[in-house]
């Protein structure tokens, strides 16, 4: 809308419609998109689609959404799809940033808690997201064995980490042949598929527990690292002017037949961005502390923590 200023010239107002000015959109459109969904839908997706509309359309109104708006949006899922693959997940990492995988994470967390444990009984270990660099059939590792393909440089035998503890249900019965499959950063903050130079599934490792619930491993004190700002990801957090950093964690999937298995993460103590996580992800009970160590020659660290699964 132009406006006159003192001096008689035109100026543009950039505020946009005042809502007295607000076209008034067609109030029965969404309401004909949900009532298209037919009778053979799966009850769930004709649970949650209703609602997905509802939020989706009334923000596209609240917003006046332009079309230029609406493609860029659809031009940045279409790169995220393209770049995705099996070593690289980039539409998840896309929800990571948004906090939507944290959110679901808490959902279904809670969900289970109110299913699953009693006064009597202790919390499961809790979750932490998946992210997007997970790889399927990490190599099964005997107890007491190392992830780190090698220590020549300072920066991996100053960060070298002896890792043990048990697996136990929530009654604090060991939990035998469970499988703790870890995998974290190499200290320069890439996974072993993003780095050439690292070899194939270096710093990943499955470990399975002996008939005290018992694991024990080598691996390295992680290190904060940026997500990659390579992809639309990268591209959306810079165009939100928000740091890509993730605090110094251990990632792990523990399972075992009978129990819930569990996504996780374990953060460093005195790691930075604790408060300032780039997807969300940390809670507080899944913050540890390393201690230095000099009784082991393999590492300069330790860190014992027990997981605590769930009856399925």
């Amino acid at each position: 809308m132009a406006m006159a200023d003192q001096s008689g010239s035109s100026t543009v107002d950039t505020n946009g419609p005042t809502p007295a000015e607000k076209p008034v959109y067609d109030p029965a459109f969404t309401d004909r998109v949900i009532a298209a969904t037919g009778p053979k839908a799966s009850p769930r997706l004709a649970q949650i689609m209703p609602s997905l509309l509802r939020h989706l359309h009334d923000f596209a109104r609240e917003v006046d959404l332009t079309v230029d708006e609406w493609m860029a949006g659809v031009q940045l899922i279409n790169e995220a799809g393209q770049m995705s693959n099996d070593a690289r997940n980039e539409t998840q990492l896309l929800c990571d940033i948004l906090g939507l995988e944290s959110l679901v994470d808490e959902i279904t967390s809670k969900q289970l808690q109110l299913k699953t444990t009693s006064s009597l009984q202790t919390n499961p270990t809790s979750s932490a997201i998946l992210g997007p660099f997970y790889r399927y059939d990490a190599p099964i590792l005997p107890n007491g064995s190392s992830i780190v393909s090698s220590l020549d440089s300072p920066d991996y035998e100053n960060a070298s980490t002896h890792l043990h503890g048990r697996v136990l249900d929530q009654h604090g019965q060991p939990v035998k042949d469970a499988i703790v499959d870890i995998w974290h950063t190499a200290p320069n903050g890439m996974y072993e598929q993003q780095d050439a130079n690292q070899p194939e599934m270096d710093l990943r490792g499955r470990f399975r527990t002996d008939d005290k619930g018992r694991y024990s491993l080598y691996c390295l004190k992680p290190v904060p690292y940026p997500v990659p700002n390579d992809g639309p990801a990268g591209k959306l957090l810079e165009l939100l002017d928000r740091h890509p950093y993730r605090p110094a964690h251990l990632h792990f999937i523990v399972s075992a037949d009978g129990y819930r298995p569990i996504t996780t993460q374990l953060f460093d103590s005195e790691g930075e961005y604790l408060d300032d996580d780039s997807v969300f992800a940390v809670k507080e009970d899944l913050i540890v502390k390393y201690k230095p160590t000099e009784s082991d020659p393999k590492a300069k660290w330790a860190l014992e923590y027990d997981f605590v699964l769930c009856r399925a």
